[in-house]
């Protein structure tokens, strides 16, 4: 971390909790919000702002989570990117639902999506993956994520095999590698107060597709 970003994100910090209330005026969209929101979070310096905690659950119903990075979103979702073959990937196939937390700190800022789940098209798919580094890519088909290997070695080994197969040439999407969108149903979104008395509001989708917002007690 430079030190710019470091005093950038000095200034900001707490910011959230002494500035105003969240503006219920600009609230009928939450997608809006979190867009504002997420500027928000970049601009204070925020490592990997766009970092989230992904939740998943089997088709028995066993949850997991994990890290994962957003790489776009808009108003018909919010999009990143696996293996399928991991386990969450398998999940999210066996049971399309999901749910994220995004959680800036800096800001004392939560966001929380729950919502439907699909694959992206072999043509998004295909486009992020060739804007990613070559190193990347290989990395993709060098990786069975989530299986069991005996050593590391191996999965190096596999990475030289397919860097030196494609060497000079431009290297395919795997078959098993893309994209999965959230569609979401319902959004909440916490600000945290000095007080304790912390703003939360939640949204749900109605059955004319619009968003229906409460205010809940923190």
């Amino acid at each position: 971390m430079s030190f710019l970003t470091k005093l950038r994100c000095l200034i900001t910090a707490g910011q959230g909790v002494t500035g105003s209330n969240i503006n219920v005026d600009v609230l009928d969209d939450p997608i809006k919000m979190f867009s504002q929101w997420f500027e928000q979070a970049k601009d204070t310096g925020f490592v990997l702002p766009e970092s989230l905690t992904l939740a998943t659950a089997s088709a028995e119903g066993k949850p997991s989570a994990r890290v994962v990075l957003l790489k776009s979103f808009d108003d018909s979702g919010f999009i990143f990117f696996t293996n399928y073959g991991s386990r969450k990937g398998q999940e999210l196939t066996a049971n399309p639902h999901a749910a994220m937390v995004f959680h800036w700190n800096i800001l004392q800022r939560q966001v929380r999506i729950e919502g439907a789940i699909e694959r992206v098209s072999e043509a998004e798919s295909l486009a992020y993956f060739h804007s990613r580094p070559r190193g990347s890519q290989i990395g993709a088909w060098a990786s069975y994520q989530s299986q069991e290997i005996d050593c590391r070695e191996t999965l190096a080994l596999k990475a030289k095999e397919i860097e030196a197969q494609y060497a000079g040439k431009e290297i395919p999407l795997p078959p098993f590698w893309g994209g999965f969108k959230l569609t979401p149903h319902t959004m909440e979104l916490w600000q945290g107060r000095a007080d304790r008395l912390h703003d939360r509001y939640t949204f749900t989708k109605d059955a004319q597709d619009n968003w229906q917002r409460k205010l809940l007690s923190p």
